[in-house]
Parts: structure tokens; sequence; C-alpha cells
């Protein structure tokens, strides 16, 4: 035999192939997991206490997982596989491990053209064509990712069931102009996680609760769980979430992979389900730094008709609004005038966003000489979390890297604006609502508003809200409009927190290219009845600046992954690629999820 048969990802993909035509067996095999998770379930609902961990029940036949980016690339241009066989080995994957086995429930929805999609894909590269390096390479995203073709866009929603985006996003016509399979969508925390004070990460009213495949009863975090799940369960190599605070960077720390949270205005948001104007963001999740990065070449293309990536501030709906008619919104003192200062999106690189080949970052060096600040006022919301970072500390000194610590981000001493926080959201959310209702669903579709939704939900509350209630929904409805003054003036104190307070000025004054934190604490115990039981985390200052951050796993706890965030300026996503990936590369410690079983006790209907 040839080097290249003996290949890994060569063995990988006719495994895949092999077992296709072993459907029963892998289902058999697979149903072995979900026996041992549903004993112990069964145990704890009679009372008994079987919570004991063992290893998951081997699986020699389950389809394997998928192959990296480049090793899918490599087959695909050496004609080892075609792009038909990788999507049916990421269906069969899915398959076996997403409803039956541990059933994850981490995928939504198929897309019923994904074969047929890579058909043409075939031909073109039969012909010699291809649309890009990604060409082929299939792709799950997120559920409030609009798709103008058969899926829904539900934001996992019962809501949106059956009211379809009659275009696609443009996040979605990125990934198609670069020949990627939409595979799927992903379950997600309902509404991205900004419908009740209560809610438990990764469940839907449509999807239901998505399972950490680490340990079963784990939180997978949100609101980009099913993203999280379906990369580190192997069903593809990469996939798509969203962010607004955490979204993306939490549940790759707790599901173990790499997520990058871009700055806003890198990726299009246009035909996304929102949250927040100034702070949505869309990035990939992956198993790798280098395979994230594959993506983020495809998704970083600034576009024209989002706001942010043009730099320019939406102008307030009433002509008589004043930008900001706070005392707190100090003003900007000029030799001809004085002006009051209005939000705005991270500050665009002169000359405007650049197109960067992210994965020419991909340096194993890339600590060498890298001052790295240690936020510290950033630590200690867990002990094992805490324990973790201290040796990633260590490797990254060993490497390299001048570590300055501690630093500090003057707004980490200042508590104030912290209450302007979610209050910005909720404006955001009930104008960005109607917008995207009025934009991507069906004329005359019975949704048209946030009031609308409320009113859903409490006409189907045994669906909707048998868990969890609509509060933060509630609060956001009574808000004004974007023209409100408190509305402009707690944006400003906020973004000001984030950037010249914060981010900007800890970078600034140390003189360094990142600064480190933890991302997450080992995963707590998922609890529909109390909703989630939150540690803590370090995304909020990037957040509400909109500047960048990349987490990767290093470490575990008790089998549990614990995560490390990169952050830094607006726009600095190529520096913190090429940090992160250097110490992946230095401390290799990830490991495959054991689906090991475990008890989740909804509360009784």
């Amino acid at each position: 035999m040839t080097d290249h048969i003996d290949s890994p990802k060569a063995k990988a993909i006719r495994i895949a192939r092999r077992n296709l035509l072993k459907g029963a067996a892998s289902a058999a095999t697979a149903a072995g997991i979900g026996s041992a998770a549903a004993a112990a379930s069964s145990g704890a609902r009679s009372g008994r206490t079987t919570l004991t961990y063992q290893e998951a029940t081997p699986t020699p036949d389950l389809p394997p997982p998928s192959p990296s980016v480049a090793e899918l690339q490599e087959a695909l241009s050496n004609g080892e596989t075609t792009v038909r066989e990788v999507v049916e080995a990421a269906l069969a994957r899915i398959d076996a491990l997403d409803q039956q086995g541990p059933a994850l429930n981490a995928v939504i929805e198929l897309n019923p053209d994904a074969l047929s999609i890579a058909d043409e894909l075939d031909v073109e590269l039969a012909d010699g064509a291809t649309r890009g390096p990604m060409h082929g390479i299939p792709v799950l995203i997120k559920d409030n990712i609009a798709t103008g073709d058969q899926m829904e866009t539900t934001a996992g929603s019962l809501a949106l069931v059956g009211l379809r985006a009659h275009t696609d996003s443009g996040v979605a016509r990125q990934l198609r102009d670069a020949g990627m399979v939409i595979l799927g969508k992903t379950n997600l925390s309902e509404w991205a996680n900004i419908r009740s004070f209560y809610a438990s990460s990764g469940w839907s009213g449509r999807g239901g609760q998505t399972l950490n495949p680490h340990h079963l009863d784990r939180n997978p975090s949100g609101s980009s769980a099913g993203s999280g799940v379906a990369t580190a369960a192997g069903y593809v190599a990469v996939a798509i979430g969203t962010e607004t605070n955490g979204s993306i960077v939490s549940p790759a720390g707790n599901c173990g992979v790499v997520g990058i949270k871009p700055t806003v205005g890198l990726v299009s948001r246009v035909g996304v389900i929102p949250i927040s104007h100034s702070q949505d963001t869309i990035g990939p999740m992956a198993r790798s730094v280098a395979d994230a990065a594959a993506l983020l070449n495809v998704l970083a293309v600034p576009d024209p008709a989002d706001a942010a990536s043009n730099g320019e501030w939406p102008v307030a709906a009433s002509s008589d609004a004043t930008p900001v008619a706070e005392p707190e919104a100090t003003p900007i003192a000029t030799p001809e005038m004085t002006i009051l200062p209005i939000p705005s999106y991270p500050q665009h690189p002169e000359g405007g966003i650049p197109i960067v080949d992210y994965v020419a970052a991909l340096d194993p060096t890339g600590l060498q000489g890298a001052r790295i600040g240690v936020l510290r006022g950033m630590t200690g919301f867990s002990p094992d979390a805490d324990a973790v970072f201290e040796e990633a500390i260590v490797a990254l000194r060993e490497a390299g890297a001048e570590i300055i610590d501690p630093v500090e981000a003057p707004s980490e001493s200042d508590s104030e604006w912290g209450a302007d926080t979610l209050p910005v959201l909720e404006w955001e959310l009930k104008a960005g609502l109607a917008e995207y209702f009025a934009g991507f669903l069906p004329d005359g579709a019975p949704i048209a508003s946030l009031a609308d939704v409320i009113a859903f939900n409490e006409e189907h509350a045994d669906e909707e809200l048998q868990y969890f209630d609509q509060g933060i929904f509630m609060n956001a409805d009574a808000r004004g409009g974007l023209d409100d003054p408190e509305y402009q003036a707690a944006v400003l104190r906020i973004q000001y927190a984030g950037r010249d307070n914060g981010i900007d000025a800890a970078l600034e004054t140390n003189a360094l290219d990142a600064l480190i934190a933890p991302t997450n604490g080992p995963a707590t115990k998922l609890d529909l009845v109390n909703g989630d039981h939150w540690l803590g985390g370090t995304s909020t200052l990037a957040a509400i600046a909109g500047y960048p951050l990349v987490t990767l796993p290093a470490g575990y706890r008790h089998g549990l992954p614990v995560g490390i965030t990169f952050m830094g300026g607006a726009f600095s996503e190529e520096t913190l690629i090429r940090l992160a990936y250097a110490f992946e590369q230095l401390v290799q410690v990830w490991r495959e999820p054991a689906f090991l079983p475990g008890a989740v006790i909804p509360p009784d209907a």
C-alpha cells in the first residue's frame, strides 16, 4: 500500500464509507451508549443513587469523527473521496450520535438538499473547477442564521416554525459562494438566551435540550450550544455560532472546542436573528485553531448592507432626538465647538477592514516574544479554572512569551456601568427583531414584533413556557425606541468601559499584544427546574467593546474541559489566532468526548 492510502484522513473516510453499508450494526452499537445513559436516568427517576460514572460503551463500528479541514481538502483534491461521500459520512455520524446513542440533540434540522448540493459540487470538481479552498466542506450553522431554502430559521422558537426566510443571510451566501455544504442547523438556547433570567442553556421550545458530549448531564452552555456540541462530537470539522456576550466562547469552553468571536463588523450580520446591533457577531467553532481559521477566511468579508461593516452607527428614528442628553455623556471640546459624542462600532483600521488570510497566521512559534497580559481580576470564579489557567501561564512563559502579571483594565474596578449592559440589549432587541421580521419573514407573517412573540408564547405556554418564563422579553417590550436619550447614554457608558477604559487601556498602558483570562469552569449540571448555575465568565468587556476573542481548551478537570481566552483590540483576530495556535500546538490537550452517562431530571409533567 502507498503512504496516502494509509494516511489518517483516508483511513477515516474509508471507515465512514464502510459504515454507511453497516448502518444496522452502527445503530445497534450506538444504542449501547444510549442504554447506559438511559439506565442512569431511570435510576435517578426511581430515587436510586446511580450516578457512578464509567467509561462509555466501546463503539468500534461507530462512524468516525470528521477529519480536519486540511485532511478533507487533501482527500477531495487527490480524488480519494467525493463531496457526496464526505456528506454521507457526516450524516452517518449525526444519525449515530444525535438522536440515537447518547442523543446529544445538537442538530435541530438537516438540510434536505445537502446530497444534491454535494453532487453539484462533485461535478464542478470533476470539471477541474473549485469555488475555493473550502469547496465541498460540510458546515452546520446555528438556527438563527437565515437560509432561503427548505430549512427553517427559528432561533429555536415555535413562533417562527413555518415562517421560512425568503432569502439567504450574508453568512449563508458566503458559505455557498465558497462551495461549502450547509448540512443543517444546530439547536441553541432559545432566542440566543435573551428570553428569560432563568433559562437552561441549550434548550429551545423547538429543539429541546442539547447535551454536553463529555458528561451527558452537564451543561453545554450557550447560546451556540448545538454548534459547540456538533464540533466536539465530530459531526463536522466546522460549525458556526453567534455571540452577543459569551455565546460562542462559553459553549466552546464547556464543550472543549475552539471558538472565535470576531470583531463586530468583520462578518456580516444581515439575516441573522438579532439581539444587539452593537454587540452581535458571527464566528467559527471547530476542533482546532486551524479549522476555525479556515472557516473565518470564508466568513470575514465585509458586507455593505451591514452598518457595522461600514462603520456607520444607525441614525435615530426620531428627527427631534438629541444624540445624547444625559450628563454622563462627556462633551468633546474643540476650538470651534463642543459636540456630544455618539455611540460607534469598533474603529476600522486605516484604509478600511482588510481581507486577511487567517490560515497564514498559523505559526507554531507565534508566542516567542509576544507580550501577554494576565487579567487577574477575571479569575477567581472557579478553583479548577484557576488551576488550569496557572498551568497555561507557565506554558506560555516557557514558549517564549513575555507575561505581564497582573494587568488591570481600569473599568474592572468600576462596577457602575454593569447596570447598563442588559438594558442596552433590551432596547436593541425590540428594534432589531422588528427589522428582521420585516426583512426576512414572508409577507403577512403573523409574527411582526416582539409583542407578537410574547403573545404566541402565552398562547402556547405548555410548550414554550414549561420550564421558564419570558421576563427579559417583557422588559424589552416595555422599552422605548433607539432614539431614547437614555439608551444612547447607556451605550456610550458601556462602550467607554469596554474600550477606552477597558481593553484598549490595558493593552496600550502595558504595550501588549493580547490579554488572557480563563474562559470557563468545568461545566455545571443541567437544571431545567432552576436554570443555569452560572460560575462566571470573562467575555463581557469584549462584548460591550465589540472586540474579538479566541478561546481553546487549556486543560481538563474531572473529565471536563476548561478553556483559555485570548482577547485583543478591534480587528486583532490575526494576532489572536497566531497566539492561540502556538499555544494549542504547545500544550496538545484536546480530548475526544467520552459521552459519559448521567441523569438529567426535568420537572414532572
